[in-house]
């Protein structure tokens, strides 16, 4: 399973980017997905997870009600739109599989993983 992560950039503080993830090698119905991110010095951190069929979402308490996780399967596409965007969340995000949604905030329990996306918010 192949994983590309797009839509980073720079963004002002209170803006808005949207994240994508491709999925090839695999199809993404058969997948649960999870966004994390991590910032210069500090730990991969969960922001984010969806089951296979979109019915259960997931966030960490600092995004919640900024940030809204979605898929569509036909595309083999998950998303991350980040909005009220803030310093802090200015990251590498990372979007990955976890075959079997076994401790979906674990970064450890996920099994394939995109390169990541530089995400950029100024003050």
């Amino acid at each position: 399973v192949q994983l590309v992560e797009s839509g980073g950039g720079l963004a002002q503080a209170g803006g808005s980017l949207s994240l994508s993830c491709a999925a090839s090698g695999g199809t993404l119905s058969s997948f649960h997905m999870g966004w994390f991110r991590q910032a210069p010095g500090k730990e991969r951190e969960f922001v984010s997870a969806i089951t296979r069929s979109g019915s259960g979402v997931y966030y960490a308490d600092s995004v919640q009600g900024r940030f809204t996780i979605s898929r569509d399967n036909a595309k083999n596409t998950v998303y991350l739109q980040m909005n009220s965007l803030e310093p802090g969340d200015t990251a590498v995000y990372y979007c990955a599989v976890n075959l079997y949604w076994i401790e979906y905030k674990v970064a450890a329990k996920y099994d394939y993983w995109g390169q990541g996306t530089q995400v950029t918010v100024s003050s």
